[in-house]
């Protein structure tokens, strides 16, 4: 997945066709993906795809020209930056009703959140939480504010709160320029 996402963005960048899916089981496994680009461990890019209704590689495949293009919080990438970015793919589980909503059962650094009312929705991947150092309590306040609602409508009536996990592949440049994978991070996240 991660030879897939590098190849994806590589091709991109030069404005060449985007590389073949590979023939094999992961790849067309059906499943939700987000592919997070980082510079320098800061955020640069990050979209994807809840619905697991197509391949696991087409999403990849998509999300991750997405992500360097059309994320509304940044620029679109570009060429030059190629060297120094690395790429995160999360695959998702499927989500679940988090009912009644109790931050105390809430697992940081493996539960992800997703909120909705109505049109507004936002979803936080399980390493963000870890990432910022939040409690429980801070997550949930997070990810209602992404959703453009006030931060405690966790605690209100009518908000679906939603929490899921992934498996987390990564990519670590080092200073040589060569490219380790570190599949399956976070197991279960």
């Amino acid at each position: 997945m991660l030879r897939l996402a590098r190849a994806s963005l590589e091709a991109h960048l030069a404005g060449r066709a985007l590389p073949p899916l590979p023939d094999d089981a992961l790849c067309g496994r059906l499943a939700g993906a987000f592919v997070t680009i980082r510079v320098a461990g800061a955020l640069r890019g990050c979209l994807g795809r809840l619905a697991a209704d197509r391949p696991l590689g087409a999403i990849v495949r998509d999300m991750t020209v997405a992500a360097a293009r059309d994320d509304p919080r940044f620029a679109p990438v570009t060429a030059e930056e190629l060297p120094a970015l690395t790429l995160e793919i999360s695959v998702l589980r499927q989500p679940a009703p988090f009912a009644p909503v109790d931050p105390a059962r809430l697992v940081i650094g493996r539960d992800g959140l997703i909120v909705r009312r109505g049109r507004r929705t936002a979803l936080l991947l399980p390493q963000v939480a870890a990432e910022h150092g939040w409690d429980a309590e801070r997550f949930l306040e997070a990810c209602c504010r992404k959703a453009d609602l006030s931060s405690d409508a966790w605690r209100e009536p009518g908000l679906d709160v939603l929490t899921f996990q992934a498996e987390v592949f990564e990519e670590t440049g080092d200073e040589t320029g060569e490219w380790a994978r570190q599949e399956g991070r976070g197991k279960g996240r």
